[in-house]
């Protein structure tokens, strides 16, 4: 038997519960019972379907491994006292995708400075999995259809990305991205376009050592292991046509060097994927969206991907 996916519903006061029911508005047949497990609270769910004037019996629509809130929400305001129903869910849902409950985790939006200001620290979703699932390193990925971008390093301030791009952490980056490609995507000799640190990828050192000291050497060891990579390249180049041609996924070597270019590209169709974890996980693009929780104009198109996403490659 088939296997349900879990999804949380995200930051109760944002948009995860809108998109949900503004899915399940155009397409019910994606949320059959035997299929989508929601793991959250089915209050919230059916507080916000009333709200956005959408005919959704909540409890009949839906299979839902209840999680109760902390705090009564409205939308738009943000209330530490549900910072832990967040993490809750979260944690519920690894856990059943560890124990074979779940075939794959899809995840709504959180916020992760109302969860720090409960002082739980939280660096992101994929921060959280690698630890809850006790693994050592996880590739943070973003695609569509036509591009795909990988992060070296993820939620970081930029003036700690250098101490964090050591051969260690590229080689095993690089092999975890080669590795599920192989086993998700089944490309057989995924070919990765590995972006330079500094600008024009450090200009041989006149631009920064990092390229000559650490990537470079790195890239020529994994080709004695026949692995197909082009780089370093400049990022100012790196996603222009003729080089994403010649490759399956682009390696960024740090969040705002790679996403910018596919948000742009494709905002609200992009997803996000987990590379690495013992299990399919997908999330949406994008954030909380404070501003319109509650108002019927959050699009739903990412989340419609993601699911689709984890029922097509578990």
């Amino acid at each position: 038997m088939n296997r349900p996916i879990a999804l949380t519903l995200g930051e109760p006061a944002g948009i995860g519960p809108d998109i949900v029911i503004q899915l399940w508005k155009t397409h019910p047949d994606l949320f059959s019972r035997q299929d989508i497990t929601l793991v959250g609270d089915a209050t919230l769910l059916q507080n916000r379907a009333d709200l956005l004037n959408i005919s959704c019996d909540v409890q009949k629509h839906f299979s839902i491994l209840p999680v109760s809130l902390r705090a009564p929400v409205t939308p738009g305001k943000l209330d530490t006292r549900n910072a832990q129903y967040v993490i809750d869910t979260l944690s519920i849902a690894t856990i059943g995708c560890l124990e074979k409950k779940f075939s794959s985790m899809v995840t709504g939006p959180v916020h992760k400075g109302i969860i720090n200001e409960a002082n739980i620290k939280f660096l992101g979703h994929t921060d959280f999995l690698t630890k809850l699932t006790h693994t050592s390193q996880t590739v943070m990925m973003l695609m569509t259809s036509e591009l795909k971008v990988a992060l070296l390093t993820g939620h970081v301030p930029l003036n700690q990305v250098t101490k964090l791009i050591t051969k260690k952490h590229l080689k095993t980056a690089i092999k975890i991205i080669v590795h599920d490609f192989q086993t998700r995507f089944h490309i057989a000799h995924p070919r990765i376009i590995i972006c330079g640190i500094n600008p024009h990828a450090g200009e041989n050192g006149y631009l920064g050592t990092e390229e000559k000291n650490i990537v470079i050497p790195v890239i020529r060891a994994l080709f004695q292991d026949h692995f197909s990579l082009i780089g370093p390249v400049s990022a100012d180049v790196a996603f222009t046509e003729s080089y994403r041609k010649q490759g399956d996924v682009i390696l960024a070597m740090y969040h705002d060097q790679g996403l910018p270019v596919i948000k742009y590209t494709g905002f609200h169709h992009a997803i996000n994927v987990t590379l690495g974890l013992p299990f399919i996980r997908t999330s949406v693009d994008h954030g909380t969206a404070l501003d319109i929780a509650g108002t019927g104009h959050a699009d739903c198109c990412s989340l419609y991907q993601a699911i689709q996403f984890a029922r097509e490659h578990e």
